[in-house]
């Protein structure tokens, strides 16, 4: 069955339903083999990848944001946003970054054909948004090392500026590093647009409130999806989290919140008909049933919960106000005019 993407209608006032909240995810992996049921190069189950999409627009999600973590995935990435009526980032991803070295024509070339593919696909239906995933992982430097994730954030910054679009931010354990470099590159105040930047997100954040506070200082947007809820520190920073500056996501298909995770006392009050669209029943993956989700594989559909528990930290904030916000930062900082 062919999958249409509905856009929302022209709203100017946030609903009074919490069933009819919209949201759009604003990191999803749609490249991952998962979607397809290849695990670990093995086929588990049919391709279900237009199943999950029907039951992630039943959920509110009205449209997805698609990862391009690498050159190859990037393109990969674009495919998948013409094809569904989505968009797509465009760079790689900090654990990728030794790829600008091992390319054929060395970085310069790698770089090149990132600057390419964006100026390919900056405007029409699965348009690039944003450039990335991009940023530091000192958490994994044993794919590539500090110092080669440094340069080729970098590098990978003046296509931010070239063609003025928002970044698509990754930082893990490097937070000093990440936000010299953001400095030192005119990021430091209004997202970088003294120098041709756009702001941008740094998406999945589990860093401290201090951290946040300065990313939202300089001007950038915090992304929270399910790592971003795990322990109680990671709560209290996103409690923290203003208004004009959040997100919401899934990261899919990781990230998931379960019930060892400090968001789950928040989910247990999210109302049974949320709950039966945010979070459906899924089935172990040797029992996979077609149209059910599969254990252990986030899906968008889990962005409302996202911002339930979000709504549940802020006390007197409705869950209407909370998604609408998340949806209208959305739409204004990647220019998803034609979703207003």
């Amino acid at each position: 069955m062919p999958v249409t993407v509905i856009t929302a209608k022209p709203q100017t006032q946030a609903t009074n339903d919490p069933a009819k909240c919209r949201f759009i995810d604003i990191a999803v992996n749609l490249t991952d083999p998962v979607f397809r049921g290849l695990y670990h190069g093995k086929r588990k189950h049919d391709d279900d990848l237009q199943a999950m999409l029907e039951r992630s627009r039943a959920a509110g999600v009205k449209s997805m944001i698609v990862t391009g973590s690498s050159l190859h995935e990037s393109k990969e990435a674009l495919e998948l946003a013409n094809q569904f009526g989505l968009y797509a980032t465009v760079g790689c991803h900090p654990t990728r970054s030794a790829q600008f070295d091992q390319f054929r024509g060395g970085p310069e070339k790698y770089l090149d054909e990132l600057d390419k593919l964006i100026a390919a696909h900056m405007i029409g239906k699965g348009r690039v948004v944003a450039v990335g995933e991009c940023g530091l992982d000192y958490d994994r430097t044993h794919f590539a090392p500090a110092e080669v994730q440094r340069r080729h954030f970098r590098s990978q910054l003046t296509l931010a500026k070239k063609y003025q679009l928002p970044l698509f931010l990754h930082s893990r354990a490097a937070h000093q590093d990440f936000v010299q470099i953001l400095r030192e590159e005119g990021f430091g105040k209004d997202g970088g647009r003294d120098v041709g930047g756009r702001g941008g997100v740094v998406h999945s954040f589990t860093g401290t409130p201090a951290e946040a506070t300065e990313l939202m200082d300089m001007g950038f947007h915090i992304g929270i999806n399910g790592c971003s809820l795990k322990t109680a520190d990671n709560l209290a920073t996103a409690k923290i989290i203003r208004p004009d500056k959040i997100m919401f996501e899934t990261d899919a298909p990781w990230c998931s919140m379960t019930s060892t995770h400090a968001s789950k006392p928040h989910l247990t009050s999210l109302p049974p008909a949320l709950n039966s669209l945010y979070l459906p029943q899924a089935t172990k993956l040797e029992s996979f049933v077609y149209g059910r989700p599969v254990k252990g594989r986030n899906e968008p559909s889990a962005t409302g919960g996202v911002a339930w528990v979000i709504h549940r930290l802020n006390e007197g904030t409705t869950f209407e106000k909370v998604a609408e916000k998340g949806w209208k930062n959305t739409v204004e900082l990647f220019g998803l005019t034609e979703l207003q």
